[in-house]
């Protein structure tokens, strides 16, 4: 388990839990409109549960010293910070556009409003996370 740890960006698998916060606060907010929200829940919820497989392949130590190895990282690293980029871009439309609909609403408007700018920041966060994760596994790969 402690092979994990071996080099920083392994770290960064563990932070990218953020995503599953993501799919938290879209889940508890009203599900309106559907196709971008729908969009955001399968990206949070793909990148969360492929995230956690692959942390538990590192994990068991698979991984070392195979060039394919890095190269699947990198690749799956990256397309899951493009996927987080979509899904942020269009959460974040989405808020946008409802938080004058939504704040009118007394009793559930401002806390699924709030939820919906919580969700936005974790989703960029996440966004982030898997960005410079991308940025060190090239390195890695890169180095075999």
């Amino acid at each position: 388990m402690f092979q994990l740890f071996s080099c920083v960006h392994d770290v960064y698998m563990l932070l990218q839990v953020f995503g599953g916060l993501v799919w938290i606060l879209v889940a508890c907010t009203l599900v309106v409109p559907e196709n971008p929200q729908g969009w955001v829940m399968f990206v949070s919820v793909f990148c969360f549960v492929m995230t956690f497989i692959w942390m538990v392949v590192f994990a068991c130590g698979r991984h070392h010293n195979k060039a394919s190895w890095a190269a699947a990282d990198f690749l799956y690293h990256g397309i899951a910070a493009f996927f987080y980029l979509s899904a942020s871009v269009a959460l974040a439309k989405v808020t946008l556009d409802l938080s004058g609909k939504q704040s009118n609403n007394t009793t559930t408007g401002p806390r699924n409003y709030k939820l919906d700018v919580s969700a936005v920041v974790f989703s960029y966060v996440a966004t982030l996370l898997y960005f410079v994760h991308t940025i060190l596994s090239a390195i890695r790969w890169k180095s075999f």
